[in-house]
């Protein structure tokens, strides 16, 4: 007879948790770290009394947002390659729907993050229960269902028995490197406290291998005859290199063949920022040096990317007469697009046995376009070290300026976040990364409000590590909630906050396309109704104080480096407040080198309209579809 032990769903669920590993390459770790959690009348007595009643088996984190506890755990996520992550717990109704922004992050970046809602009760004793969205059409429909849509796996317990099958099937899916993404296991209050007969097996260790599959012989020899035969290739290294580890083997492919590495926002990092090979940032946010080989490239080799609008510059990108697509990717998806030469494989493994197999080739392009690549990378460091001067150290910086000042005070050990605004662009551009997973840029979604507990996530993986959570003053508003939470613990991350007073990426993109800069200054309204008054007297410097942080304010560039430094020696969470002197503009960092699509009204009577649409309609016309 099988022996059993009565629990309930919850703490049924927190002792299964426990018992679960990843393991790749040999090294196992727990999958699930520990969980965050806001309680509620919907989690409190169900998950909250768990975790009191297991202490020892899942550490806790206090969270103040649920949106801001999905991205610490996504954060922790990627800074442990996606072999541990940690499980966030709410109550039903908005603590529920604050989950669908992180778990869309979570999703679309790749990113495993398994997230436990309270719903209502399963068993309907009343009807409806405080916070329940009534649908008349539909009595097993709840807030929770709006997590569906964004979440690799979803499944509602409203039985016992039934969390044993969706905890597997849950622990597969995060620790699959193609599917994994948001993990949603929707739990009833009811269903949470209801006590039952467990199998002991149930909470027996577990180990989940995380695969490499290596390539197909057929589609190997076809890669190899597609790269033999081309005479200007050029990789694009995506986030997918990471998260197989791939550096290491892309630096060798690089240095076999001497084909240039360019990178996605995903990617940057995968070549140190000084590797002969390496040439920067693609597409709309890259480098004129990617960019350029990009478009007379005849061959493009895709590692791990998606082909986003920003890498393909909305598909004008990649202009050569013949060019073709060979796509190395885990997944079959991503590696038949751009109508590419797929190399189903991970990346690590692909890449091995690609260099292996060119080897025996003695397989190199022609030194004359090592020489040219070489040659505008040089150019273009030059561009970036003008970017970083200060003429005039006594004025206020520029946003590339403070890109400048943090980039010489770090070293390879520094990580440094940030998510959107102008900064990415900015960073992509400018930043010298210097380690595998120094640059954390999460581009994909873009989310306003990832940085800071994205940091905290990230500290809490790399405790020994200085992390840096790089905000605009519009993404600082959206979410500062978890500086609490990294006062509270002490987790020594460093925010530095960027003022700028507005939108400012978006309020160039807005002049860019005819509209005005329409709602995007952070002012007074003016006589004609507009945001066009004197600068709001908000101070953000004051407000990170209010909420535990130390606050160290920077007033020009000449003691812009020595508060950096200062920050960064601080083993408390500590803040740098700067505002920088390009306050209504972009960032005055090289201009876009390719275009993005961003549709401009086609009838308008405003001159900036007319003229943006003329100039939309004759990048439109360049655009090509790769079949």
């Amino acid at each position: 007879m099988t022996s059993t032990t009565r629990l309930t769903v919850a703490q049924a669920l927190v002792r299964f948790l426990a018992a679960q590993h990843s393991e790749r390459d040999g090294v196992r770790r727990r999958l699930i770290a520990a969980t965050w959690g806001v309680f509620g009348h919907g989690n409190v007595a169900g998950l909250g009394q768990a975790l009191v009643e297991y202490p020892d088996a899942m550490p806790y984190h206090q969270g103040r947002n649920e949106q801001s506890m999905v991205h610490a755990a996504v954060g922790y996520a990627r800074q442990s390659n996606r072999l541990s992550t940690h499980a966030v717990t709410t109550s039903i109704g908005p603590g529920a729907t604050n989950l669908v922004t992180g778990a869309a992050l979570a999703t679309i970046n790749h990113l495993p993050v398994l997230l436990l809602p309270g719903d209502v009760f399963a068993t309907r004793p009343a009807d409806p229960v405080l916070q329940q969205l009534e649908v008349p059409h539909a009595g097993d429909v709840s807030v929770n269902d709006c997590l569906r849509p964004v979440s690799k796996y979803f499944d509602r317990i409203t039985r016992p028995e039934a969390l044993i099958p969706a905890a597997l099937q849950a622990m597969r899916v995060l620790t699959d490197p193609v599917e994994t993404g948001a993990v949603t296991l929707a739990l009833p209050q009811d269903v949470q406290a209801e006590g039952f007969d467990w199998p002991e097996e149930f909470f027996a260790e577990r180990t989940w291998n995380v695969r490499r599959p290596g390539p197909d012989p057929i589609e190997l020899g076809e890669a190899v005859r597609a790269i033999r035969g081309a005479r200007r290739p050029l990789v694009i290294a995506g986030g997918g290199v990471h998260h197989s580890r791939a550096e290491e083997a892309l630096a060798e492919f690089a240095e076999a063949t001497g084909i240039p590495v360019a990178s996605t926002q995903a990617g940057k990092g995968s070549l140190r920022w000084d590797h002969p090979q390496d040439v920067g940032g693609i597409g709309h946010t890259g480098t004129a040096a990617a960019d350029e080989l990009a478009r007379t490239a005849d061959l493009v080799i895709g590692v791990g990317t998606r082909y986003t609008d920003f890498t393909t510059a909305s598909g004008t990108l990649f202009a050569g007469a013949g060019v073709r697509f060979l796509n190395i990717n885990i997944a079959s998806f991503d590696g038949h697009k751009m109508s590419g030469t797929p190399l189903v494989a991970d990346a690590r493994s692909g890449l091995e046995e690609l260099t292996e197999a060119l080897e025996l080739h003695d397989h190199r392009v022609d030194p004359a376009y090592v020489t040219e690549y070489t040659e505008d990378k040089e150019r273009w460091e030059q561009r970036v070290e003008a970017c970083f001067e200060a003429e005039e150290p006594d004025l206020r910086p520029t946003q590339p300026q403070v890109v400048g000042a943090l980039d010489a005070v770090v070293d390879e050990s520094d990580v440094i976040i940030n998510a959107a605004g102008s900064l990415p662009g900015d960073l992509h551009k400018l930043w010298r990364s210097r380690s595998r997973d120094q640059y954390h840029v999460e581009y994909g979604y873009s989310c306003m409000g990832y940085e800071i507990p994205a940091a905290i996530g990230v500290k809490l993986a790399a405790p020994n590590r200085p992390v840096w959570a790089l905000v605009g003053d519009g993404t600082y508003l959206m979410m500062p909630t978890e500086i609490v939470t990294a006062v509270q613990e002490g987790i020594a991350i460093k925010v530095l906050i960027v003022q700028n007073h507005g939108y400012a990426s978006i309020g160039g993109l807005s002049e860019s396309v005819g509209g005005e800069r329409f709602g995007t200054a952070y002012r007074f309204r003016s006589d004609d109704g507009t945001y066009t008054g004197t600068k709001l007297p908000v101070d953000l410097a004051a407000n990170a104080a209010s909420l535990g942080m130390r606050v160290l304010r920077a007033r020009t560039v000449r003691d812009l480096g020595d508060v950096l430094a200062e920050a960064r020696a601080a083993d408390t969470p500590t803040c740098v407040y700067v505002e920088t002197e390009t306050a209504d503009t972009v960032s005055g960092a090289p201009p876009a080198q390719a275009w993005w699509d961003v549709p401009v009204a086609e009838t308008a009577t405003r001159p900036s309209a007319v003229k943006a649409r003329e100039v939309y309609e004759r990048h439109v016309a360049t655009r090509r579809r790769h079949l």
